[in-house]
């Protein structure tokens, strides 16, 4: 879907300056032929660049007629990209360290008033994992650092994500946390781990210390094939799973019978405490029939009244030794 809006116009200017006047390529003189003009969306604001181009005119030249831009213009933004560095970055942190959803971030983003829609959100964050995927494997940057240490200890790992796709191999530096090489192989044998360990192997200016991770047959294989005399040991929490095995077969095995138990003894009283309700409804029943029947008997007449004589209806409770009729009490 198209923009529906027009671009949001700049706040505020920026010249940039190209301060190489000689070309790179055959030393000649590049002269400033024109300023390009653009704008970058910033945190701040909308910033219009208006940044300088050298061209080098001689014939001949590998660069000749070829538009040369000033440095500092990558300084703002990637080429043809209208977001800052500033906001790619702000979009990156929002999403992996404070794991915020892309309509979250774009509400963000909208409320510090950066005009930007969520497809751009989504595009920004491409951006920011396509970067970060180019400073982890920069080689000058982690022979840097782990030359600082002096030494590595390498972490080996694997994550299939699902049946017969490619399983993704991950080496880590365990001293720096650092990720030394990352691929995608078919198979998970030894013939495919040996020569990624040999690659890690020879971009490292150190030596490697040692090799940790969960004890797969084929990763030992490996470690021993392409690294022959470096320690290999099992990982902390493989270490004490295994060793947690025994007491959770064990725990699984009690929690089995006892649930074994509990449900027969459940079983066995609900069954007797149906039975008792069945017999007391039973006895309940046949006691309110008889109930009925009693006050049916009590409630009829036993005799009819005497010929020339009212009678007054008298309670049960007052017949009772004043008149041998129990329904019927005699008035002069």
């Amino acid at each position: 879907m198209g923009r529906t809006t027009a671009h949001p116009p700049a706040s505020r200017q920026a010249g940039l300056e190209n301060h190489r006047r000689r070309c790179s390529a055959c030393g000649g003189p590049a002269p400033a032929d024109y300023r390009a003009r653009r704008n970058v969306v910033t945190l701040e604001a909308v910033v219009a660049l208006k940044v300088q181009v050298r061209v080098c005119h001689r014939k001949g030249c590998p660069l000749y007629l070829k538009p040369v831009r000033a440095e500092e213009e990558g300084r703002w933004a990637l080429p043809d990209h209208e977001f800052g560095l500033d906001v790619i970055a702000l979009i990156g942190a929002l999403r992996y360290h404070e794991h915020r959803s892309v309509p979250e971030i774009h509400a963000v983003l909208r409320a510090r008033g950066v005009s930007i829609s969520e497809r751009s959100v989504t595009n920004q964050l491409d951006r920011y994992d396509e970067l970060l995927a180019l400073r982890m494997t920069d080689s000058r940057r982690l022979q840097q650092v782990t030359r600082q240490q002096g030494r590595v200890v390498l972490a080996m790992d694997g994550l299939q994500p699902e049946v017969g796709h490619e399983v993704l191999w991950v080496v880590r530096d365990c001293l720096s946390g650092e990720v030394l090489a990352a691929r995608s192989l078919l198979g998970s044998g030894e013939a495919e781990l040996a020569p990624l360990l040999l690659e890690v192997k020879a971009a490292l200016a150190v030596p490697i210390a040692g090799v940790v991770s969960d004890g797969q047959r084929s990763i030992r294989n490996a470690v021993a094939s392409a690294l022959p005399g470096v320690p290999h040991q099992l990982c902390h929490f493989h270490y004490l799973r295994e060793a947690a095995r025994p007491l959770y077969d064990a725990d699984r095995h009690a929690k089995k019978l006892l649930k074994s138990h509990v449900c027969w003894r459940s079983s066995k009283s609900a069954g007797f405490w149906s039975s008792t309700r069945s017999s007391r409804s039973a006895e309940i029943g046949s006691s309110a029939s008889a109930g009925i029947e009693s006050r049916q008997r009590k409630t009829a007449p036993r005799c009819a009244p005497i010929a020339g004589r009212r009678a007054r209806p008298v309670g049960i409770g007052e017949s009772r030794g004043r008149s041998a009729l129990p329904c019927l009490a005699l008035r002069a």
